[in-house]
Order: C-alpha cells, then sequence, then structure tokens
C-alpha cells in the first residue's frame, strides 16, 4: 500500500527540502520505490536531486494544468536512486493559471493516483506557504511529515501549520493526519532546544520521531552538488541520521500495518 506524506511548514528555513530529498533517497537505498514531487518553484528539491531545474520539462505545472501526466513528467535521480516530478520558477503562476479551473484543489491528487500503484512512497516538497500549491499536497496526502527546528518562533508557525491541516481535514481530505514531528538542525548543546523539544514531546507524544537530525555540514554542502547526502559523504552524521530516519518510518509503518491488520481480524472474529 502506498503511502503518500506532504512534507511541510509554513515557516522557511526548516530543513524542509532537505529533508524531502534525503529521505526520498534513504527509502531507496533501503529498497523502496519512491516519488519525490516538488511543488516548490524554487525548485529546489530538484536540484538536490540532481535535475537541472532550467532545463527539466514537463514539470508539476504541466501536470496541474492537465497537459501531461504523472509519467510523461517524471524523472529519474540518478544519484538517489528515486523518481522526481521536477518544479521550476514556472510553477509560481500555477495559481493565477488553476484560480477559474474545476476542482483546482485536487488536481494533483487525481495525477498521483494514477501511478499510485507504481510506488511504496509518494513524498511530496511542499513550499514554505499556505498556496493552492500546498492545499493540493494536502489533499492529496494521508498524513504530512512537519521538520522543524526547536526554536521559540517554531512553536507558533506549529500551532498554525497544525491548524491549517484540521480545516483541510474538515474540508477536503478527511482522511489526513500528522505523520510525525522531525527535529531538524539540532544543536544538543542548546539549552533552549532541548526546552523547546521538551515542550514538542509533552505536547504530540509519539508522533514526535525519536530520530534527531543535527547540524551537519555536509548535509548542507551536497545540494551544491546536486547530490543527497548519502551520494556525497554517506558516513556524514547527516547521512546516517536520514538513514535511522527512514528506518524508524518503515518500522512505524509495519506497526500500523500490523494493528490495522490485528483488528480487523477482531472484528471479523466477533461477527
Amino acid at each position: 500500500m502506498t503511502k503518500i506524506i506532504a512534507i511541510a511548514n509554513q515557516k522557511g528555513g526548516v530543513g524542509k527540502t532537505t529533508t524531502a530529498v534525503n529521505l526520498a533517497a534513504s527509502l531507496a537505498e533501503l529498497g523502496q520505490r519512491v516519488l519525490l514531487a516538488d511543488l516548490d518553484p524554487q525548485g529546489n528539491a530538484t536540484m538536490g536531486a540532481g535535475i537541472e531545474k532550467r532545463t527539466a520539462l514537463p514539470t508539476v505545472y504541466q501536470i496541474l494544468l492537465n497537459q501531461v501526466t504523472v509519467r510523461d513528467a517524471r524523472m529519474r535521480s540518478g544519484p538517489g536512486h528515486f523518481d522526481i516530478i521536477p518544479a521550476n520558477r514556472e510553477l509560481a503562476g500555477a495559481e493565477i493559471d488553476l484560480v477559474n479551473l474545476e476542482q483546482r484543489d485536487l488536481r494533483f491528487k487525481v495525477a498521483l493516483a494514477q501511478v499510485a500503484d507504481d510506488y511504496d512512497f509518494i513524498l511530496m516538497d511542499c513550499p514554505p506557504t499556505l498556496n493552492l500549491l500546498t492545499v493540493n499536497a494536502f489533499a492529496a496526502a494521508e498524513s504530512v511529515l512537519i521538520p522543524m527546528q526547536c526554536e521559540y518562533y517554531a512553536l507558533e508557525g506549529l500551532t498554525d501549520l497544525v491548524a491549517t491541516i484540521k480545516k483541510v481535514k474538515q474540508r477536503l481530505n478527511p482522511e489526513i493526519r500528522i505523520e510525525g514531528l522531525l527535529r531538524v538542525m539540532f544543536d544538543p548543546r542548546s539549552t533552549l532546544a532541548q526546552q523547546v523539544s521538551d515542550q514538542i514531546k509533552q505536547h504530540f507524544g509519539d508522533k514526535v520521531y525519536d530520530t534527531v537530525i543535527p547540524r551537519n555540514v555536509r548535509l548542507a554542502e551536497a545540494p551544491s552538488h546536486g547530490l543527497p547526502v548519502l551520494a556525497y559523504d554517506r558516513q556524514c552524521r547527516g547521512a546516517k541520521a536520514y538513514m535511522e530516519l527512514a528506518e524508524e518510518m518503515l518500522g512505524r509503518t509495519r506497526q500500523g500495518m500490523n494493528s490495522g491488520r490485528t483488528a480487523r481480524e477482531k472484528t471479523d472474529g466477533q461477527t
């Protein structure tokens, strides 16, 4: 069964794209079939996957306008060993072009449905704003992964994002939920970081991943080479952390599937 996850945070600069690219590569390393959709007009996930965004055509933009299918647009990330739907600056005009079209909030969901069986995981890198692109991602997703720094302002942004997810759940996608909160750029020497981390765990409990992504120079350098960190320096702390995250995510997914299977068996036994 395919897991479709939106990676989102309305606050910029929180390692969202870094997480999208490196989680995709780590899941692929573990033998999963992965598609990464770049829904950010900046196209950073496209570049981080080793694709030149200026020449990448077609893109998410053409998919949203029903000009091409996902099969037409997807490309292979050689260094990441996953498929990617690229994005570039033309995606910034999508809101204007979509505003008068039918089912403008559901277009990406419909498009992904055609290839869902090709993948174990579909990840979507969302822009750092709540716009029509983010809404399309949330409408298509079964869950949202939230990367966040352990800083005071991050807590305020998290409150806004959770409220947005609740609205989408009420109006567009009743199945959407929080997949997990991922602490990124974490500095264990910072007292504030530890305090905010404790607050997050108290409030969200087991929704917070055990894995923590540290501040790591190699993680920051890898995108400039068009590489996921596994292809750049697989022995660095950042690469190891994202592999741990992928393993934790797979473990949670299997646990959830087993729990669902047990619940169904109990129900069947009672009928």
